[in-house]
C-alpha cells in the first residue's frame, strides 16, 4: 500500500493527539476523584459517620457516575453514529472538565451540611454522562484515521492519556498531601480539581479544529437512524464479549488502586504516600509499555497480548498484591504495582480501543465502543471498591478481594478467546462481524 498523502498523515497525527488530550482529561478526573474518595472525601463531605460508613458513602459517590455512563454512551453514541464523531466530542469535553472544576468549589460538610454531598452526587451524574460519550468518540478520532496495520499503535497513543493523567493527578495529590491535615481538608484537596480548567480549554481548542474522521466520512451516506437498536439486533454477541473482555482491567485497577489506598491506610495504618508514589512510578513505566504493546499487537495480533495481561493480573493482582504490600517495604510495593498495573493492565489497556473498535461496523461503532466500555465500567469498575470493602470487612482479610479479581480475569480470558483475532478487520467495512486470522508480520510490512 502506498503512503498516504501528507495532509492525511498530518490529520492522523492531529487526530491522535486530540484523542490523547480527551483521554487525559477523562482519566485525570477519574484518578483525582478516586484518590480523593479514598483519602479526603469521607472527612470533607461525610463527617460525623464512622470511618467504615464514611468510606462506603464516599465510594458510593465514586460509583454513582458509573450509573450514568451507559446513558451517556447511548446518547452520544447515537448522535456520533448519525451526525459524526466531532460534534459530540466538543460537548463531552465540557461535561467532564467542567464537572471536575466545579467539584473543586463545592462547600464541605462543615460549611453547608449535606448540601455539598448532594451537589457532589449531581455533578458526578452529569460527569458520568459526558464520560460515557467520550471514550468511543475519542478512540475513533485516532483509529478511524489510522492505517490498518498501525491501528494498535495509534490506539495505544490514545490510551497514553490514561497513564499521563494518572502520573499528573497522583503526583499532584502526593504534593497536596504534604500539607498539614487541616489545610489539606479545608482547601488543599481542591487544587487538583481546579487544575482541570486549563486542560478543558486545551482539549476544546484542539478538537474544534479537527475534520471528521475518514471512516465516518466515507460511510456517512449510509448511517442508521437508530444505531443502538441496530447494534443490539445485529451484533449482540460482540457487545457481551466486549463487556466481559474488559472486566479484568476494570476490576484489577479498582482493587489495586482505589480500594487498596483505603485498605492500607485504614487497615494497615500505612502512609498513603507509599502506594501513591508506586503508581506515579508505574504510570511512568506505562508510558513505555503502552505503545510497545500496541505495536506488538499490530505484528502478532491482539489476542496473545491481551491474554498475557490477564494472566499477569490474575496471579500478580489476585494472589500476590496484598501479601506483598502488607510487608510495608517500599521497593517490593513499587515492584508489585509496576508488575500488575504498568505491565498487567497495560497490556490489556493499550489495545482495548483498537480491539473493541474492530468488533463493530462503522454504522454502530461509536455506540458499540461506548456500550462495551461503560457497561463494563458499570459492572466491574464503579461498584468494585464498595464490594471489596464489604468483603474484606466481613472476612477480616484481603483474600475475598483477591478472589473477586481472579474471577474477573477468568471471565475476560474466556471472552477474548471467543472473540477471535480482530487485527485484520477493516474499519471502513460498515457491517462488522468480520473477525479474521491475525495477519502475518511480513504482510503488515507491505501495508
Amino acid at each position: 500500500m502506498s503512503a498516504p498523502p501528507p495532509t492525511t498523515a498530518l490529520t492522523s497525527r492531529r487526530a491522535t493527539f486530540a484523542a490523547f488530550t480527551g483521554a487525559f482529561l477523562e482519566w485525570y478526573d477519574f484518578w483525582i476523584y478516586g484518590t480523593a474518595a479514598a483519602l479526603v472525601f469521607p472527612q470533607v463531605f461525610f463527617a460525623g459517620a464512622s470511618p467504615t460508613v464514611a468510606a462506603l458513602e464516599s465510594f458510593a459517590t465514586f460509583a454513582v457516575a458509573f450509573v450514568t455512563r451507559p446513558v451517556g454512551a447511548i446518547i452520544f453514541g447515537h448522535f456520533g453514529d448519525r451526525i459524526g464523531r466531532k460534534p459530540v466530542l466538543l460537548i463531552t469535553v465540557f461535561l467532564i472538565g467542567g464537572g471536575t472544576f466545579l467539584i473543586g468549589v463545592l462547600p464541605s460538610h462543615a460549611m453547608a451540611g449535606g448540601l455539598g454531598a448532594l451537589l457532589l452526587v449531581l455533578l458526578r451524574l452529569v460527569q458520568g454522562i459526558g464520560i460515557g460519550g467520550e471514550y468511543g468518540g475519542g478512540s475513533l478520532l485516532a483509529l478511524e484515521n489510522a492505517p490498518q496495520g498501525k491501528r494498535g499503535l495509534a490506539g495505544s497513543f490514545h490510551q497514553l492519556g490514561t497513564p499521563a493523567a494518572l502520573l499528573a493527578s497522583t503526583g499532584i495529590f502526593a504534593l497536596v498531601t504534604l500539607l498539614p491535615e487541616g489545610d489539606l481538608l479545608s482547601w488543599g484537596w481542591r487544587i487538583p480539581f481546579l487544575l482541570s480548567g486549563p486542560f478543558l480549554l486545551l482539549g476544546f481548542y484542539i478538537r474544534r479544529n479537527l475534520p471528521e474522521t475518514a471512516a465516518f466520512t466515507e460511510d456517512a451516506g449510509e448511517q442508521r437512524t437508530a444505531p443502538l437498536l441496530s447494534l443490539l439486533r445485529e451484533q449482540p454477541r460482540m457487545v457481551l464479549i466486549g463487556i466481559g473482555a474488559r472486566m479484568a482491567d476494570a476490576v484489577t485497577f479498582n482493587i489495586i488502586n482505589v480500594f487498596a489506598v483505603s485498605w492500607v491506610t485504614r487497615t494497615l495504618g500505612m502512609d498513603s504516600r507509599l502506594i501513591l508514589t508506586g503508581f506515579v512510578i508505574s504510570s511512568a513505566v506505562q508510558l513505555i509499555v503502552l505503545p510497545t504493546a500496541g505495536r506488538v499487537s499490530d505484528r502478532i495480533g491482539r489476542r496473545p497480548v491481551y491474554l498475557t495481561g490477564i494472566g499477569i493480573c490474575a496471579i500478580g493482582g489476585g494472589l500476590l498484591y496484598f501479601p506483598v504490600i502488607s510487608l510495608e517495604n517500599a521497593l517490593s510495593t513499587w515492584a508489585i504495582i509496576v508488575l500488575v498495573h504498568a505491565i498487567g493492565t497495560g497490556l490489556m489497556f493499550s489495545i482495548q480501543s483498537a480491539l473493541f473498535a474492530e468488533l463493530f461496523g462503522t454504522r454502530v461503532r461509536y455506540t458499540g465502543l461506548g456500550i462495551v466500555y461503560q457497561g463494563s465500567a458499570l459492572i466491574g469498575g464503579g461498584p468494585t471498591p464498595m464490594i471489596a470493602v464489604a468483603l474484606t470487612a466481613a472476612a477480616g482479610s484481603w483474600w475475598p478481594a483477591g478472589a473477586y479479581l481472579v474471577l474477573a480475569c477468568v471471565i475476560s480470558a474466556l471472552c477474548i478467546w471467543w472473540a477471535g483475532e480482530t487485527s485484520g478487520n477493516d474499519l471502513a467495512d460498515p457491517s462488522g462481524e468480520q473477525t479474521v486470522p491475525a495477519p502475518r508480520p511480513e504482510e503488515l510490512e507491505h501495508r
